[in-house]
């Protein structure tokens, strides 16, 4: 009998660019240091290799962009969709700015690549998927990120789209504010 791998990626890798005045910042919740699992630190690892050999700079791990990153993991695996907007329907880069704010920087950008597997997932294997789409792998290499925050979540018997496998679903947030 042979092994079920359902591997799904964002329909697009995203990215948002906004000038926002700081005057329209939202407060956005707080957290503690960012703890990765070893799924979450080999892809951090393996991203950064990947822009290293191509020249572009590694980027440093954000406790908010992490945050973000998690909860929409865990939102996603909860309520069963599939998808960079949040569950409310509104854009991903709005859920982005109420952990990685605007303000006081005079220009913020923001993206996101998703993907999740119903079979065993390492950061090799996610980064190898992204990097053959060519949208995700544009996100990947975009010079201009500066942060990433990076999740995954394991859900056992996942509903809605997930169809009650079990599942690991992966969110990474890239930014850079200036």
């Amino acid at each position: 009998m042979g092994i079920v791998r359902r591997t799904a990626l964002g329909l697009a890798a995203l990215a948002a660019l906004a000038a926002v005045p700081t005057s329209t910042a939202l407060a956005g919740p707080r957290s503690t240091a960012a703890k990765l699992s070893g799924l979450e630190s080999s892809l951090l690892v393996d991203i950064n290799a990947f822009r290293a050999q191509h020249g572009l700079a590694k980027l440093r791990l954000s406790r908010q962009l992490t945050s973000a990153a998690r909860v929409h993991s865990q939102q996603m695996a909860q309520d069963g969709y599939f998808a960079h907007e949040s569950a409310d329907g509104s854009a991903f880069w709005k859920r982005l700015e109420s952990y990685y704010p605007v303000s006081p920087w005079h220009s913020w950008t923001v993206g996101e690549n998703l993907l999740w597997s119903s079979s065993d997932l390492n950061g090799t294997d996610a980064l190898e998927q992204w990097l053959a789409s060519p949208p995700h792998r544009r996100n990947l290499m975009d010079p201009r990120w500066r942060e990433i925050g990076v999740s995954a979540v394991h859900a056992a018997q996942a509903p809605g789209v997930y169809q009650g496998l079990d599942v690991t679903i992966v969110t990474t947030d890239f930014g850079v504010r200036r």
